[in-house]
């Protein structure tokens, strides 16, 4: 994968039932600090039918959690690594990563920026 920023943004959507080992797995990388969303979405794995007081429903979107985590560009593909093996199960719907360059970071508290604002060391 070609990176052309020190900072990158890698964002999972996949099965909720999953996130525990997913948090869990992301702490032996030294990830602490992640954005949780609960989403509904549709893909490869359809929908699916559900039945209610006796009617079928067609349910095409799905309940995914989507994570957003904010790392240094050279941890990108131990944590990839690292997603996949927490996250494949095999089936249809395991899920995606998306990464993308972040252009800067600041955190608000003190104004430090880039791999700085990302530490978890408080220089003050």
């Amino acid at each position: 994968m070609q990176v052309t920023s020190e900072i990158s943004n890698i964002t999972v959507i996949f099965r909720p039932e999953r996130f525990n080992l997913l948090r869990d797995a992301l702490k032996g990388h030294g990830i602490l600090g992640m954005t949780v969303i609960h989403v509904e979405g549709c893909g490869l794995q359809g929908g699916k039918v559900e039945y209610y007081r006796g009617s079928e429903l067609q349910i095409d979107l799905l309940p995914k959690t989507k994570v957003e985590i904010i790392a240094p560009s050279d941890k990108v593909e131990p944590i990839i690594e690292t997603i996949q093996k927490v996250l494949k199960t095999g089936e249809v719907g395991d899920g995606k990563i998306f990464v993308y360059d972040v252009q800067t970071v600041v955190r608000i508290r003190n104004g430090s920026r880039g791999l700085e604002a990302l530490s978890t060391k408080d220089g003050e």
